[in-house]
């Protein structure tokens, strides 16, 4: 008997590309390395605009990447077709950022539950799977005769969880899960997620532009800033002490509350265009810290516990006092 893969799931040099008859080439992503292990949850941070979407339809197969290779249990991820999905693929699922889009409204919940419920599961052992998927989110029974339109948003993406659990899966990508929701729904969610990680030992990569929450669920955090990955650590010593400008920006634009409250700082500048990226560091234009060097793309350096793709974390590179360009 053959032992299963571990369920870990893992990009290597990823990079997806669209063609715009305005734009050209966008590369979305250009070179992503990120792995997300069992039982971990992995966030996934940086602003709109900056492939991390992109990067999650990749993940599950919904499109597939120009370049690199995304592997689940040590196998690639076939990008979806006409065909069913094999039995290891449909081990990796997606919550999707709308529950108002996710949900078939002609189909009642419990006929969407049984479309993940695994074929062994026959007779009365269906119906009742779907009462405990259902019971698991926090739902009533009840629930599987009903329509999305008769649940509020947050109850959607609660059933929407239960879709995803119904073919008992062992990593989980969720896209912005809680963006369209109010706060006290947000909470909810977050909390459902980060329970089912805990007591199922899955695997869970969670996107979201907002690092004051990955800061409190994540044991990692992935920082991406225009379809590259800038900094990786484990969240607690990446908060405590960041390593790359754009991380610190980013933290820095988190109000502080307490005995000494902060106002955030604005990160000055947007975005660049994915379609024309400034050449090197594509953090350059916005960097207080941006020297010579920086037109070269910088190396994702190791040390130890985290990756940095910055030239100041070269001594030899960096300058004595870096200046702007």
């Amino acid at each position: 008997m053959t032992t299963p893969a571990p369920a870990r799931l893992a990009f290597t040099d990823v990079e997806v590309e669209y063609r715009s008859r305005g734009r050209g080439r966008v590369r979305a992503v250009a070179g992503v390395n990120l792995e997300v292990l069992p039982g971990q949850i992995v966030g996934l941070v940086g602003e709109s605009g900056c492939g991390k979407s992109s990067l999650a339809r990749v993940a599950v197969g919904l499109s597939a990447p120009s370049a690199g290779t995304v592997r689940y249990a040590d196998r690639p991820v076939t990008p979806l077709g006409w065909r069913p999905r094999s039995d290891a693929e449909v081990g990796l699922q997606m919550v999707f950022q709308n529950p108002y889009a996710s949900l078939n409204p002609r189909r009642t919940i419990g006929s969407q539950l049984l479309d993940g419920v695994p074929a062994a599961v026959t007779g009365a052992a269906r119906r009742a799977r779907v009462h405990e998927l259902l019971d698991r989110v926090a739902m009533p029974a009840s629930a599987a005769d009903r329509y999305p339109h008769q649940f509020s948003g947050g109850q959607r993406q609660r059933l929407a969880i239960a879709r995803a659990l119904a073919p008992e899966p062992r990593m989980i990508i969720a896209d912005e899960p809680v963006t369209a929701l109010d706060a006290s729904s947000q909470a909810q969610v977050v909390n459902l997620l980060v329970g089912l990680v805990r007591d199922l030992d899955m695997g869970m990569l969670f996107i979201s532009h907002d690092l004051s929450l990955v800061h409190e669920i994540a044991d990692v955090t992935a920082v991406m800033y225009l379809g590259r990955i800038v900094e990786t650590a484990p969240t607690r010593e990446l908060w405590r002490a960041p390593r790359h400008p754009y991380t610190r920006a980013l933290i820095d634009a988190v109000p502080q509350i307490g005995p000494t409250p902060r106002l955030p700082a604005i990160l000055a500048g947007e975005v660049p265009d994915p379609a024309n990226a400034p050449t090197g560091c594509r953090f350059r234009p916005r960097c207080p810290h941006a020297f010579d060097r920086c037109v070269e793309q910088p190396p994702t350096v190791d040390l130890g516990d985290r990756s940095v793709a910055c030239w100041l974390t070269d001594s030899a590179a960096a300058p004595t006092a870096a200046r702007p360009l």
